[in-house]
């Protein structure tokens, strides 16, 4: 007889925490996106911060122009702070907050607000600190890999990434002060392996630190091992990244065992969180993104013995813009479906003892180990990053994934194959499909910005301790001091982001990291179409008297350098002469290095939302320069209607996401410059292979 479907389901384990990576504009409109989230069943917050906000500047610094409020949201000071999390009890929450170089300082305005609830409540704002839950993302050593919001050198954010675990430990026992994040560097180009090897390099780099700063007791070294969590990537490959994420686990356990010596399984237990790959999604057919979510969600739920604590999925439109709220609550809902309805929670973990996955991850830890140990003989995770190994490492490998794609070798449906289409109703109306910032925000912040401290200013007292704040921190930045303490004084005498990390900078320098683009790494050197560019390229210059020179730029706070790295590493490779000098650079920058190299063609690439108050800079200040003759195209995230009024006012061309064909870029380079210098187009070859 069959078994009844009345009969008792197995008891289900709880979900993994639910969030939404959200937050824009300003601290009221993201406030009010999370009660809406929080009412629809998310059950935690992950806040984005704006660039300014990530890199240490006011809204009203020259580097901030075109970049308020646009990949999130603006906190400049306390009373930000205070707004963002106006009716959400901080006690009661789970916060997760993806800031880095200025962790130390945002969840100083974090715990200042949470002490005012508590006291406005009557309660113990002690205790209340001592039951914050959440995760400061603050693992800086990827950002001079991949999302290059970095605001110091290597030797000083270590330090402040070392003060904020020791304070962490000490005062906010529920609090993970770091996120070591892989899903940059996979976002970067990274393999499995190599995502694996450099998450466990910089773990063991901050490990060490910590451990050798002395202030963490030996007994209690466990607990800093317990409150580091990881912050993954998940591919569309996903059975090759659900075994990741089990040698993850595994290496995860080994090193803290034998090299930290922590006993107790729990401590040693690795504790993740994910946000499933965006580097895959398309602008073309965005739909298909849908499936890619979920197929990438899977790899990080179905293996119960390395499932993920939290998870975050992008929107199906985030190749085109900002997500609505929208397209938000559908991610939301995917995770739902797969928790609630189906039975995927009432199951021991699925894959033990399958041969398959057990080679594949002996595979994969194997891989990781060796590279590991590359990275150790180099000095470990800071030193190769000073040295520029592992930057070199990531581009070559995204250059050769650029090449398989284009190629046919990796298929990417609707890209480079079944490309064919119906019409979309999603995408019918573009205007629609995707959020758009205010251009008032960035106005208005800068008001706020400048009123807050003018009238902090203008009152004696609270500018006296302001100052001797601000004071205290260049003090204890200049010796030994654990800088928490400078810090949190700083957040409650009303000192702002720019100011806090302004202080820092005086004390501690800049820092250009390496842009591990340092020649031709010969990816297509076997490539017909390859072969053809370079012949226009040299045939071209030869034209004009001259090899021809290329300068890549990226303006503004916008670290997402790798498509700015591919263009550049291609060009080389088809002959181009190239100028990259890395990412955060002011307009004036960008100009002056083109008049100076006597560049044929300038290319800029901006993916923050940016361009609209950047790329017009560049045009202006070019033509003041007397170079306006010479070509700017434009590569990045950027609707139709502003691809249209770019080129209206001068842009000679712009290339989006759907552009993937990096050999079709560069000769469409040569086109532009020989269209720029009147020379007649190229003779055609006969030899060519057809367009594809």
């Amino acid at each position: 007889m069959s078994e009844s479907s009345d009969a008792p389901r197995p008891e289900r384990d709880r979900p993994w925490v639910m969030r939404t990576y959200a937050g824009h504009s300003s601290a009221a409109a993201s406030n009010a996106l999370y009660r809406r989230n929080l009412e629809k069943g998310q059950t935690g917050l992950s806040v984005a911060f704006d660039l300014p906000t990530q890199t240490g500047y006011d809204p009203d610094h020259a580097l901030a122009r075109g970049e308020v409020g646009k990949v999130g949201v603006p906190v400049s000071h306390v009373g930000d702070m205070r707004a963002l999390f106006d009716g959400i009890p901080l006690a009661e929450m789970n916060t997760s907050m993806t800031i880095n170089a200025t962790a130390m300082w945002l969840l100083a305005l974090y715990q200042v607000v949470a002490e005012e609830q508590a006291e406005a409540a009557g309660l113990d704002p002690d205790e209340a600190v001592r039951a914050l839950a959440g995760t400061t993302q603050n693992d800086i050593i990827k950002e001079y890999l991949s999302r290059g919001t970095y605001a110091f050198p290597p030797g000083p954010s270590m330090r402040l990434i070392t003060d904020l675990v020791a304070h962490t430990v000490a005062e906010i026992p529920r609090w993970n002060p770091i996120n070591i994040c892989s899903y940059h560097l996979q976002e970067a180009g990274a393999t499995p392996v190599q995502e694996v090897a450099y998450a466990m390099s910089t773990a063991i780099a901050v490990l060490d630190a910590v451990r050798d700063s002395g202030q963490v007791p030996p007994e209690r070294f466990g607990e800093v091992v317990a409150r580091i969590s990881f912050f993954v990537n998940a591919g569309v490959r996903f059975v090759e990244e659900m075994c990741k994420m089990r040698a993850f686990v595994r290496l995860w356990d080994e090193v803290t065992l034998e090299r930290y010596g922590v006993q107790d399984p729990k401590q040693r237990r690795f504790r993740y969180g994910v946000q499933v790959n965006s580097l895959g999604l398309t602008e073309a057919q965005p739909e298909n993104n849908v499936q890619r979510i979920v197929l990438e969600m899977l790899a990080v739920t179905l293996s119960k013995d390395a499932r993920a604590r939290a998870v975050q999925l992008p929107a199906w439109n985030e190749a085109l813009g900002l997500p609505r709220p929208w397209d938000q609550q559908w991610s939301l809902r995917i995770q739902q479906v797969l928790a609630y309805e189906s039975d995927l929670l009432e199951y021991a973990d699925l894959f033990e003892g399958s041969v398959v996955v057990e080679a594949k991850v002996e595979e994969l830890l194997a891989g990781a180990r060796e590279e590991m140990a590359r990275v150790a003989e180099l000095g470990g995770a800071v030193a190769a990053v000073e040295g520029g190994y592992m930057k070199s490492e990531l581009v070559a490998s995204h250059a050769r994934r650029r090449s398989r794609i284009e190629a046919g070798e990796e298929v990417v449906i609707g890209v480079n194959r079944f490309e064919s289409t119906e019409p979309n109703p999603l995408t019918a109306d573009l205007d629609t499909a995707i959020q758009t910032v205010d251009p008032g925000v960035e106005a208005a912040a800068v008001e706020a910005v400048r009123r807050w401290r003018e009238e902090r200013d203008a009152d004696p007292a609270r500018r006296e301790r302001a100052e001797r704040a601000l004071a205290r921190l260049r003090e204890d930045a200049a010796g030994s001091a654990n800088l928490v303490p400078a810090t949190l004084e700083c957040a409650r005498a009303g000192l702002t982001t720019g100011e806090w990390a302004g202080a820092l900078r005086e004390v501690f320098g800049e820092f250009r990291a390496p842009t591990g683009v340092t020649g031709s790494v010969g990816i297509a050197a076997g490539s017909a179409e390859l072969a053809r560019v370079r012949e226009l390229v040299r045939s071209t210059g030869e034209e004009l008297g001259e090899r021809l020179r290329v300068l890549v730029g990226k303006p503004g706070l916008d670290g997402h350098s790798n498509g700015a790295e591919q263009v550049a590493v291609r060009a080389r490779d088809a002959g181009f002469e190239v100028v990259y000098q890395g990412i955060r650079l002011t307009p004036e920058q960008i100009v002056g290095a083109a008049v100076a190299e006597d560049v044929h063609l300038v290319g800029l690439s901006i993916l923050s939302g940016s361009h609209m108050e950047l790329v017009p800079d560049v045009l202006e200040r070019m033509r003041a320069a007397g170079a306006g003759d010479v070509p700017v195209i434009v590569g990045g995230i950027i609707p139709d209607a502003d691809a249209a009024r770019l080129k209206a006012l001068g842009v000679a061309e712009v290339f989006t996401p759907k552009d993937f064909g990096l050999n079709d870029i560069m000769a469409r380079f040569v086109d532009v410059i020989r269209e720029s210098r009147n020379l007649a187009p190229p003779a055609a070859d006969s030899d060519a292979p057809a367009p594809a």
